[in-house]
């Protein structure tokens, strides 16, 4: 019991000894802080220390020495939560013995650090930053470390989860981050990240590589940053608004990729040696849009103001290139040059986009001082190039063009779909303000759809556009047809052949003015890849600038090999052009080859052939005098009643009166639907019909000369074909689809005859392409010769002194030989002649006289009412 004793004595007597040192400790730091205070240290101070044998000693009766056995978790925390709350009841009484200036440093301490914890666990109020600039605000610690936070929690759901992951997977250093959803939860950060977004994507970017971090440790020695991408900014920007308010912001544009650089290294962190002591400074940072470099001002060591050479072992590199985009050909206002900017693409950006390619950009709009620029240095006016240093690029393929359809969009585009008229309302929809050109307008309508590119195993790719060409006298709505094509697909691109050349068509090597080096710049063609290319005057163009298009017009590519660069740039378009015949007047005596200058080669390429002619037809003259002056009269009308009036009178006097016009911005998203979704196969053709219909035009156009026919017109009319059954959003070609096929192809083969053997042909492939409405336009065609003579006939009476007639005069009989000549039945005569068609035309039939009566539409009532008076 004596030895226990002790031991209790030695405890308290080490207890006393750490309290002792304490109350040293104590009162050492109140005699640093004041100058004048008691005077501990006197001839009494070994007098605290004399040791007290009666107060070292435990009561026997408070001490317990029972054996006590393990006890389990749940009674070790009740028991260690009791030891607590004794030892802070002990701390109290202890501190109420100390000194009054003693126990308020204590809880000024105490209350300081708990202040501390608290502002570091404390959410700051990111909006509070009152008149601070929103640069300085950011930089501060604590607002750095809440914009940490927050971020955090936004890459901490399982979407982004995944994103790193994936990332990981691919070895990438990109962290794609979605502005809607951070703008839904953590608007705040949205906010500020397009107004100062180096500071904001600083930070992003460590959260980003902190938390890949966290789910893999030894990603750090694969990528030594993550960057994060933004995407899906809501807000775009045109290159052509670009202005002054938008530098150092983050902006959104859309653009084709004209030309694109090599690939450069760039200085990212950089150590600079002293040369005078060889001291390693650094490392710098450097700006990632180029710009000066950035270096230290003087050693630290030797006070030398340099010179500083960089430590290439030591410095750090990262991959640069530079990009120049231009405004998409869709949003370039009329009689405007399109604008273009630079864009720097750093790390795993570069080779993000081929030219020819349309992209959208997400970067920073920044400058810097370009001297080369005018008002340099030789004028003293200082000058900024801009550019946009890239932060995330997306390809726009096929689904992303500028024209979207939305669901309710697609509903009412299926509902279209099931009309059984749909290609005739189509062809009436193309350019319905020009009266007239059916057959042009079905084959640009052709086109606009195109058929189905194919591929085989040995990768030889045939072509699924169709090319077509227009030729005729000037007059007849060419150039107005091609344009309004332009304006149905989202990418389009509309050039004159007299002011395009072979470089300006395909492609051309130029040297950039930065790097100095060679690079490639797409033309025409490359620049409305999966489009429309439409050139207008393509006879104006030189002979060695059309030979150029050969590989784009069949291959669908352009080979290049200039100045060191040799590659193939994609032009999968459709190639729609147009031309004047030779003196200005297409001869019908002569064939298409013989009326325009152009090679076999190139006429081959072109899949449809249309011949547009002025011909004086007084009732077609007629018809379109009047379609005419009811377009202007729609087009300013003066009240909603005039209104109506003139829309009836405009569809009375159109061709297409049975069909319903689509308007043009939902025909614009029919065929981006149909281009981007629809790819009909051929299944349970009649192949014997296609094979009997090429071995007669092969046979025909050797006895008849002309363009020659090729395997190239078997695929045209396959092409062909797909296109129809897109019209129609069907998943299979019909034998419609074919019929209606081969009525094109053997109407674009016929007139590009001579006339003198059309009527041949046109008996000879009566039997592929026989149709009601076929032979009413047949028997319309016939009817209005029959007119033509009837007027040239009266203008010799005229001559002769006899007056103006106000009607023609047409015998029935003429009209059933000639319909006899056309093997047409008498059935289908009196059809047409109960038609709309017939009626529209402004005919009148006197049955029981066998006339029938043409007259000019104000004077059509009265001339077949004095006709009829007069048989009676």
């Amino acid at each position: 019991m004596a030895s226990r004793d002790d031991d209790v004595d030695v405890d308290r007597g080490r207890g006393e000894e750490a309290e002792e040192e304490i109350n040293e400790e104590i009162i050492e730091e109140e005699e640093e802080e004041e100058e004048e205070g008691e005077d501990l240290m006197d001839e009494n101070m070994a007098e605290d220390y004399v040791a007290i044998p009666e107060l070292d000693r435990y009561d026997e009766a408070m001490l317990d020495e029972r054996e006590y056995e393990e006890m389990d978790a749940e009674a070790r925390r009740q028991a260690e939560k009791e030891i607590d709350v004794r030892l802070a009841r002990v701390e109290g009484r202890v501190l109420e013995d100390l000194e009054e200036d003693v126990v308020d440093r204590a809880h000024r301490e105490r209350r300081e650090e708990e202040e501390v914890e608290d502002v570091i666990e404390e959410e700051i109020n990111l909006e509070g930053m009152g008149e601070c600039p929103l640069r300085e605000w950011i930089a501060q610690e604590r607002t750095r470390r809440e914009i940490k936070r927050r971020f955090a929690e936004v890459l901490s759901t399982e979407t982004y989860a995944e994103r790193v992951r994936s990332m990981c997977s691919r070895n990438s250093s990109s962290l794609e981050v979605s502005y809607e959803h951070m703008s839904r939860n953590a608007p705040i950060l949205a906010t500020w990240v397009i107004d100062a977004p180096r500071d904001m994507l600083e930070i992003f970017d460590e959260v980003a590589r902190e938390v890949t971090l966290s789910q893999f440790p030894a990603y750090d020695s694969i990528r030594d940053e993550i960057k994060v991408r933004i995407g899906e900014l809501p807000l775009k920007e045109s290159l052509r608004d670009l202005r002054r308010t938008h530098l150092n912001q983050l902006v959104c544009v859309r653009g084709v990729a004209t030309r694109r650089s090599g690939v450069f290294p760039q200085l990212r962190l950089v150590k600079f040696a002293c040369s005078g002591c060889g001291m390693l400074l650094g490392p710098f940072k450097q700006q990632g849009g180029g710009g000066e470099v950035v270096k230290p001002s003087s050693c630290p060591n030797c006070k030398m103001a340099g010179p500083f050479r960089i430590a290439q072992e030591e410095t750090m590199y990262r991959n640069y290139q530079r990009l120049a985009v231009q405004e998409p050909p869709s949003e370039v206002p009329a009689g405007r040059m399109p604008r273009h900017k630079e864009v720097v693409l750093l790390s795993d950006l570069i080779d993000a986009a081929r030219p020819g390619e349309e992209v959208e950009i997400t970067g920073i709009y920044c400058h810097s001082y370009d001297s080369a620029m005018l008002g340099g240095k030789s004028s003293g006016f200082p000058i900024f190039a801009t550019t946009i240093e890239a932060n995330h690029v997306v390809k726009l393929g096929k689904g992303q063009e500028s024209t979207v359809v939305s669901e309710d969009d697609e509903k009412v585009i299926r509902k279209l779909a099931r009309d059984s008229r749909i290609q005739d309302r189509i062809v009436a929809s193309i350019a319905p303000s020009i009266f007239g050109q059916k057959f042009a307008k079905k084959a640009l309508a052709t086109a606009l759809f195109g058929g189905c590119s194919k591929q085989t195993d040995s990768r030889h790719r045939t072509r699924g556009d169709v090319n077509v060409f227009l030729l005729g006298d000037p007059g007849c709505a060419k150039s107005q047809l091609l344009k309004y094509c332009c304006g149905l697909v989202p990418r389009a691109v509309y050039t004159t052949g007299k002011g395009a050349s072979a470089v300006g068509l395909t492609a051309g090597v130029h040297k950039d003015p930065v790097t100095k080096e060679w690079t490639l710049e797409g033309g025409a063609l490359v620049l409305a890849d999966n489009g429309v290319c439409a050139i207008d005057e393509f006879d104006k163009m030189n002979e060695q600038d059309r030979t150029s298009i050969h590989e784009a017009m069949e291959q669908q590519s352009i080979s290049v090999s200039k100045a060191g660069i040799v590659t193939t740039l994609q032009a999968r378009c459709a190639v729609c052009a147009a031309a004047n015949p030779i003196g200005g007047q297409y001869d019908s005596s002569l064939n298409f080859a013989q009326n325009v200058e152009l090679t076999d080669p190139i006429l081959q390429r072109f899949d449809i052939l249309c011949v547009l002619q002025d011909v004086v037809d007084p009732i077609f003259d007629e018809r379109l005098a009047s379609y005419v002056v009811a377009s202007h009269q729609r087009a300013k009308p003066l009240d909603d009643r005039h209104r109506q009036n003139d829309s009836r009178e405009l569809v009375a006097t159109s061709d297409d009166d049975d069909r319903e016009t689509i308007p043009q911005h939902l025909l614009r998203k029919y065929v981006t639907y149909a281009r981007e979704t629809c790819r009909p196969r051929l299944q349970q053709i009649d192949q014997s019909k296609v094979s009997r219909l090429y071995a007669d035009l092969r046979r025909e156009s050797i006895t008849c000369g002309g363009v020659p026919v090729a395997v190239r017109h078997l695929e045209s009319l396959i092409r062909i074909a797909e296109a129809h059954a897109k019209m129609a959003l069907r998943d299979y070609v019909l034998d419609s689809d074919l019929d209606a096929a081969i009525a094109v192809v053997v109407k674009s083969f016929i007139d590009a005859q001579k006339t003198s053997v059309r009527a041949a042909l046109h008996r000879g492939f009566r039997k592929y392409t026989q149709s009601a409405s076929d032979y009413f336009d047949l028997l319309l065609h016939a009817l209005r010769a029959l007119v033509r003579e009837a007027q040239t006939y009266a203008s010799f009476k005229v001559r002769a002194g006899a007056p103006q007639p106000d009607h023609y005069e047409v015998l029935l009989d003429d009209l059933e030989h000639k319909a006899r000549d056309y093997n047409i039945a008498d059935a289908v005569l009196d059809d047409f002649l109960q038609s709309p068609l017939f009626n529209n035309n402004h005919f009148k039939l006197i049955r029981h006289q066998r006339i029938i009566i043409w007259a000019a539409a104000e004077q059509h009532e009265p001339a077949a009412a004095a006709a009829a008076a007069a048989a009676a």
